[in-house]
Order: structure tokens, then sequence, then C-alpha cells
């Protein structure tokens, strides 16, 4: 596909073959960005997406459209020979479209289809950000860095710690700033590290005072060298609310230990309710409710995302006026991964016992509990400039269109999120893309598709180049296309 195979012939047209046109010496110049590489007969620019093929400047790799069923998917793609299949089950993506940039050129495709007796149109263009960056859930109590620690690939900086979710430590990553504001390697390192997470594959990052932590979208972390299992249940004091019904009668004290809430059984809510004894062990930390602790100990890699290994360690005193020998202790982490087994002695201390099987079957309820954990990665963008301008002539009406809802916004057919307030910034989580669907321009800049479906009226009411709609089987018919399916339970996007 050529980046002026766009529709039928137009002023646009005209000024792009002129750019585009190879020199006396074979030479083509591409415009995709602003590095505007000079490309010589059969090679490829710096980004390897464009070539010089027979004289024009060509997109190397091939449009991708998903179809919705996977018997659809041969007839949809290079192999397609006139099979009849339903618009509604083909869509367009942007990826292996073309970009739009510079702004004076309309979107690479503009595809017409009608769903369910609605004339739609759906606008594909591969984007180039340099505004953009990855926002990374982590699933894990782990202490992986203080807040606002830089995180480092390869020995650059490319991003930082942001605040804590529950069960989850959170990274941002890239941004305009690491892309092209430092150094030429921290621009390079930022966009190669980025382009690598969203297209699925494993990073090793590394925390400023803190952990090294493997990250690979829909895989476990790997902190410090040994992969997470679990999700916490939750804090402390929610793990206590969970399951103090199921240990009441066999334990008469269970203290969690969490990072966030440390919780005791007796001392909190649920224990009062249960009408539990109390047993007069004092934690560490500081009390906020009745149960319920907070800097019971530092953030760390031992129970609960501490730096406790000992768990007795938190014990602060034990109160001979309500504790009494033989009382039953259980000791755990919100995620069932460490546990103890106590009985206080006649000098009411805690003395490591076997754990009864009531007690295992408890523990192992936390566990069940757990959630797998998980790295999560969404690519995060501003859409503004070329993307725009390639779509309307008056710009500012598809942002408007976007706010009230009446263009949907997809990013190689998956769903995304688009920020309130102005702009069209957005979110889209990578494993819900077909597979590679970014790539990069040595700018740096990564590049990401993005499609704005919507009626042909509406379309056209916001100046859009209505001259340039064509149907699927158009397009389909005159570009060497690949069919894929989108990842298992992921929407389709056209209804």
């Amino acid at each position: 596909m050529t980046t002026t195979h766009a529709g039928p012939a137009g002023p646009e047209d005209q000024a792009l073959a002129e750019a585009t046109a190879a020199a006396p010496d074979g030479i083509v110049t591409c415009d995709a960005c602003p590095v505007l590489c000079r490309i010589r007969p059969e090679k490829t620019g710096a980004c390897d997406r464009y070539g010089n093929i027979a004289g024009r400047l060509t997109r190397m790799d091939p449009l991708t459209v998903i179809a919705r069923r996977p018997e659809l998917v041969q007839a949809a793609g290079a192999d397609w020979s006139g099979n009849p299949f339903e618009p509604r089950d083909i869509f367009v993506t942007a990826i292996g479209a073309g970009t739009t940039y510079p702004d004076y050129k309309p979107a690479p495709f503009i595809v017409g289809s009608t769903i369910e007796g609605v004339d739609m149109v759906t606008v594909v263009s591969e984007g180039v950000f340099s505004y953009c960056g990855l926002k990374v859930k982590i699933d894990t109590d782990r202490h992986l860095g203080p807040e606002t620690a830089s995180v480092r690939a390869r020995g650059e900086q490319i991003g930082h710690v942001t605040t804590a979710e529950y069960g989850s430590q959170m990274l941002s990553l890239g941004g305009v700033h690491h892309l092209t504001g430092g150094s030429k390697k921290e621009g390079v390192v930022t966009c190669e590290t980025m382009l690598a997470l969203a297209n699925g594959a494993a990073v090793e990052l590394t925390i400023d005072g803190g952990a090294s932590v493997v990250v690979q979208p829909g895989a476990a972390p790997i902190v410090d060298g040994t992969p997470e299992q679990r999700m916490r249940v939750g804090c402390g004091s929610a793990t206590i609310g969970i399951f103090a019904g199921q240990w009441v009668g066999h334990a008469d004290e269970v203290i969690v230990v969490d990072d966030h809430i440390t919780g005791v059984l007796s001392e909190h809510q649920a224990g009062r309710f249960l009408g539990m004894r109390p047993s007069g062990i004092r934690v560490r930390g500081r009390r906020s409710t009745p149960g319920r602790y907070f800097q019971v100990a530092n953030p760390g890699l031992g129970w609960g995302g501490t730096d406790v290994e000992e768990p007795l360690s938190i014990i602060e005193r034990i109160d001979p006026k309500s504790a009494w020998p033989g009382l039953r202790l259980l000791m755990v982490s919100t995620t069932g991964e460490h546990s103890g087994w106590f009985i206080l002695d006649e000098a009411l201390r805690p003395q490591p016992a076997e754990m009864p099987p009531a007690i295992v079957a408890a523990i192992a309820r936390i566990a069940e509990n757990c959630e797998p954990a998980l790295c999560s990665v969404l690519f995060m963008a501003g859409a503004g400039g070329s993307l725009r301008a390639g779509v309307t002539e008056n710009p500012v009406l598809l942002t408007r269109s976007i706010q009230r809802r009446l263009a949907k916004v997809t990013s190689g057919g998956a769903p995304v999120y688009v920020w309130p307030g102005g702009g069209i910034t957005y979110m889209a989580d990578v494993t819900a893309m077909p597979a590679n669907s970014l790539g990069s321009v040595p700018t740096p800049a990564l590049v990401a598709p993005i499609e704005f479906t919507l009626p042909r009226a509406d379309y056209l009411a916001l100046g859009g180049f209505g001259e340039r709609i064509r149907g699927v089987d158009e397009v389909l018919a005159e570009t060497q296309a690949r069919s894929v399916l989108l990842p298992a339970g992921v929407v389709f996007p056209v209804p």
C-alpha cells in the first residue's frame, strides 16, 4: 500500500505525488515523520516502515483488517477473491494504513459501510505520537520503590513510580519530556522500551532506591528475580472482614500483616461483632481505628509487602491482664503466602506449633480468593494535529463529536477510554490490540493505530472528506491486506 493510495485524485494527491516522486537518482523522500528520510531504490527508511518500491513511497507492512469470525480471516485477507461477507463482519484498522503526517493530506483510508441499515464511516490513520506514554499496573504488594522514584531501562530514566493502588504498584513511563526533552540516548531507550512493552515483550526495569522488576503485559511480574503469584485479596483489615467468621472457634487471635493496614481480629469490628474475647496482643505502629494499624513496618519484599521476615517482631507487647496460656495465634499475610501458628506458653510467650487442619484450610481460602498477579500496560496518547486534520477540514468538530459520543474511537479495533476535558487524550489496553500493532519513528516517537467511526451524515456534517469514502470491498480489492481476529474476549468494534 502506498501513501498515495487514498481514493480519488485531488489537489492533495498531486502535491503528494510531487513530494514523493523519485529524484533522477531514484531516491524518494519520505514525509511520514519529521526525519524526512531519503530512501534509495528498493530500500527502506530508518524506521523500516516505509520503502522505495518502484520509485514510489510505500508502506511496507500490510493493511490489517479484523474479522468477526475465524472463517472470515482468510476471506478478508490477502487471499481474498470476491468471497461474500457482510461489512459488519469486517473492520478496517489503521495498522499498516500509513499516516496523515504532514497535515495537508486526508487520512489514508476513509471507509464506508452499511451496518444494520445505518451508513457508517471509519477514518483510519497511524498516529505519530511524541505525546504518549505507558501506564503500568503491577499486581503486587512488594515494595518496588518510593513514590516519584525514577524508573530506568538500560540505565536511562524513562519514567517514575506513581501512586500505589489497591493491591498494585503503578508506574508511569515515557511522555514527551523523556522522549524529546533529555539526551538522545534517553529518548531512544524510552522509545524502544515503550515499543517493546506495547507490543507484548518482557522488559527489565530498575527503580532508584527499590527493586528490579521484569514487566510483560498479561504476565506475572518478576520482582528481584522472584515471580509474583497472587494479588492480595485485600488489605489486612479487609482480609479480616472477609474471613473472620471462618476463623472464630479455631483461633483466638489473628493478625493479618500488611504494608497499608495491618489487622488484629479481636480488636476489629468484625471480631467484636462475633463476640471474640480481647487477646491482649498489641502490635507496633499507629492505631487508626480499633483493630487497624498503620506503619507497622517499613515497605519491603517480606510479609504483606513489608520488610518483616520474622512475624513476631511486630508484636509490641502482650498484656497479662487479657492474654492467657494456650492462646492460639495465627499470623498471616494478605495473600496467604506467609503464615505462622503460635501457642502462648505459661509465660505468655508465643511458641511455634503445628498448624491444625482448619487453619490450613482457612489460609488456603485466602489464597483461593487472590487473583493471579499480572502486569497491565495501557498506551496513552494525545491525538491532535495531523490526525484530526486528516479527518475533517475543521478539526475541532471531530473533538466535539467525540465529546458528544457521536464518534467512536478505537485503536487497532480495540476499545479505548477517552479522557474528559479538552483534546483527544485516550488510553488503550495493549493486550486488547492485534499483535505488534505499534511501531516507532526515529524522532523518536511511537506510531499507533487510531480509528474514528461515526454515521456518514455526522461525518459529512463535520466537514469530512466525503469524496474519499470507499467501501470495504473496494479497500480489500485494492490492497494487500491481512485479516486477523481480535484477542479473545475483546468486543468487535462494529455493532
